[in-house]
């Protein structure tokens, strides 16, 4: 069992050695539902502080959940605040609502669609932060993985340049 790690958006953790710290990527970019969101969100809480002081979610509308869509992503700011998450990057339509619902000083952007988040959060990750990013796959989150990947692997080989 040593051996065995989380698949490629079910989990998987990368960590990046930067000229200030390491950051931890959790992607969990494959599916998502209220539970599976909450359970991710505890699941970064459990990362040290000591050697990851910020917590970023970045976080995509949870698909097929009906009438109540607004509700349930909206139901989510509990976990949020207990999670201790500093800075909040929500993805999508019913994800505005979660949004919303957080402090201001949590918010770090909002777009209708994942991709118009990229450049906020590459701009926003720094040395000492876990950044878990979750979604239904529909939502499209793979692609803030991605560009997240090579932003950090570029940083760590000291070659990051600016986009």
């Amino acid at each position: 069992l040593a051996g065995i790690s989380a698949p490629v958006g079910r989990g998987a953790r990368g960590r990046y050695e930067l000229a200030g710290g390491p950051v931890l990527l959790i992607d969990e970019s494959y599916n998502a539902n209220p539970a599976s969101v909450a359970a991710a969100l505890a699941a970064m809480a459990a990362t040290p502080r000591d050697e990851f002081p910020r917590r970023i979610a970045i976080l995509g509308d949870m698909r097929e959940l009906g009438q109540q869509s607004d509700v349930l992503h909206s139901a989510l700011a509990p976990a949020i605040e207990a999670a201790g998450v500093d800075v909040l990057f929500a993805a999508g339509p019913h994800m505005a609502g979660l949004y919303a619902a957080v402090p201001p000083a949590r918010r770090g952007a909002h777009a209708p669609e994942a991709a118009g988040l990229i450049d906020d959060v590459l701009a926003a990750v720094r040395a000492g932060d876990v950044v878990m990013v979750k979604g239904s796959l529909g939502s499209h989150m793979g692609p803030i993985v991605d560009a997240l990947k090579s932003h950090l692997a570029s940083a760590a080989r000291g070659t990051l340049t600016s986009r």
